[in-house]
């Protein structure tokens, strides 16, 4: 793999991130770079900011891996068709089959 140029539109990392750095919530200004800051303290504090950020990640988190599970459970159910179908067809024959010879056998008993 030495020496392999990988094609341009590939990403590649230009930054080391230090996987504990990455866990931790990152403190954000509540202003924007050379803004002046606000003459009176927001009405909430940042640990209730950050709960309310939460509460919509978790809400928005929550209704798409929702539609992702849904997705993938049709996905499976289409594959799987094919050989559910197979093995119902197998099913019904042998129990027609079975059912034509115990009725066979029951008719020339009589």
């Amino acid at each position: 793999m030495t020496g392999r140029i990988p094609p341009r539109y590939v990403p590649t990392l230009t930054e080391v991130v230090d996987p504990a750095a990455a866990c931790t919530p990152a403190v954000l200004p509540l202003t924007a770079p050379g803004a002046e800051a606000p003459a009176a303290a927001p009405p909430f504090s940042e640990d209730e900011l950050v709960r309310r950020v939460m509460r919509r990640v978790d809400a928005r988190l929550e209704q798409r891996l929702r539609e992702a599970v849904a997705a993938a459970v049709i996905e499976q159910t289409r594959a799987l068709r094919p050989i559910l179908q197979c093995e119902i067809e197998g099913v019904v024959r042998q129990a027609v089959a079975e059912a034509f010879e115990a009725e066979l056998r029951r008719t020339l008993r009589s």
